[in-house]
């Protein structure tokens, strides 16, 4: 997956996020980002690095964000792989 596709796949799992309040709050107290700062950090490949991130961390927070996009759970990890900070495969 390129950059650009997964970068689009973050923001689609940001608004994902946004779409339910308690989602969007544990992921605001989580990640530590304030609701005024998030449209500025949409844009950035490292904060959406960290959204995907975040999905990847919860099974079954995965599991629903790929069922409401029609995409298979290992888009998600596809995308991780494209965007800044990925770990290399050992």
């Amino acid at each position: 997956m390129e950059q650009k596709s997964a970068e689009i796949l973050a923001i689609n799992a940001l608004g994902f996020l946004a779409s339910d309040p308690e989602r969007l709050g544990r992921f605001l107290a989580i990640s530590g980002v304030g609701p005024e700062s998030l449209r500025q950090n949409a844009s950035d490949p490292q904060f959406l690095a960290g959204v995907v991130d975040y999905l990847l961390s919860d099974e079954s927070l995965l599991f629903l964000f790929a069922e409401s996009q029609g995409i298979g759970v290992e888009d998600a990890q596809k995308a991780r792989r494209a965007l800044p900070g990925a770990q290399e495969p050992q």
